[in-house]
């Protein structure tokens, strides 16, 4: 897996994921240990990969593309550009969050498990902008891409080089987030949500 979660970010072989709702003002200091005391108590073992979101998990979006599958939890009442002004800050955001899981059926190389962050990224802008919302997400976003490992390729085959939003897999990848993103935010960006 490839994450940019607070449990389990980066690139490596994990067991599970979990997206766990957090109450809005989310104060604790330890999400870490946090999140592997919900996966313990929830059975899960081994290294994992732990999201946090004060959206309703209840309200996940599901989309599948020729086999590649995207979950969405949206809350975006906090939202803006990625490149606004200003000089960022140091404390960590409050949860609030588009939180996006992956899983692809082939395995992919490291370059494109990056690759594949990337276009799941650019899949969730595009349905950001075609809801009408005047940003490309919010401070929080999560990604999380779920790929066989390499070394377990039952098939012989090799891990896929590519996963841009044209090749086979990225493109499939794209279509999946791009459907779960919109059906997670479109009520969130119905007109009587925007702020005026």
């Amino acid at each position: 897996m490839v994450s940019s979660a607070v449990l389990g970010g980066g690139i490596g072989e994990r067991q599970w994921v979990v997206n766990a709702q957090v109450p809005p003002g989310y104060a604790r200091l330890d999400p870490v240990a946090h999140l592997r005391d919900l996966a313990s108590g929830a059975g899960l073992e081994g290294p994992g990969v732990g999201l946090m979101t004060a959206a309703s998990v209840a309200d996940r979006r599901h989309a599948v593309d020729g086999g590649a599958q995207a979950v969405v939890t949206a809350g975006i009442g906090v939202r803006g550009w990625a490149a606004a002004p200003g000089a960022g800050g140091l404390a960590a955001p409050r949860p609030g969050t588009i939180n996006i899981i992956v899983s692809l059926p082939v395995p992919l190389t490291d370059g494109a498990l990056v690759n594949a962050v990337a276009t799941a990224t650019e899949a969730k802008v595009q349905a950001l902008v075609e809801l009408g919302a005047d940003a490309s997400g919010t401070p929080t976003d999560a990604v999380c891409v779920a790929a066989p490992s390499p070394a377990g390729d039952a098939g012989g085959g090799t891990a896929e080089p590519f996963a841009g939003p044209r090749s086979r897999w990225g493109a499939r990848l794209a279509r999946a987030v791009h459907a779960a993103t919109r059906a997670a935010c479109a009520e969130l960006l119905a007109p009587h949500a925007l702020p005026r």
